[in-house]
């Protein structure tokens, strides 16, 4: 089983990143998904969420209507589309997987966000 975040990076505030997180090694379609972030010095909050078909998402009420979560599950991926970024969304960000009817979770290993001028 794998959940590989990728797209982090070093942006200046204002700008745009798109993260992706490519799975492997579960039935994707069985698994609700999310996305969380954990600051320097902080506890991992939730930052958006998205069921398994994709018809429902909720976001943390910082990042509303800036970020976007989206998934594809014809090609095991989870997105989330940062916009209008700032210093405060400065973390690690990590993509999460539960599965629906059981207990079932896996993690994957986070990816660099810094939001820098």
């Amino acid at each position: 089983v794998q959940l590989v975040e990728s797209g982090g990076g070093l942006v200046q505030p204002g700008g745009s990143l798109r993260l992706s997180c490519a799975a492997s090694g579960f039935t994707f379609s069985r698994y609700g998904l999310s996305w969380y972030r954990q600051a320097p010095g902080k506890g991992r909050e939730l930052v958006a969420g998205i069921t398994k078909i994709g018809d429902r998402t909720n976001y943390a009420n910082s990042v509303k209507g800036r970020f976007t979560i989206s998934r594809d599950n014809t090609k095991n991926a989870i997105y989330l589309q940062m916009n209008s970024l700032k210093f405060e969304d400065t973390a690690v960000y990590y993509c999460y997987a539960q599965d629906t009817y059981t207990p079932r979770e896996y993690w994957g290993q986070g990816t660099q966000v810094t939001v820098s001028s």
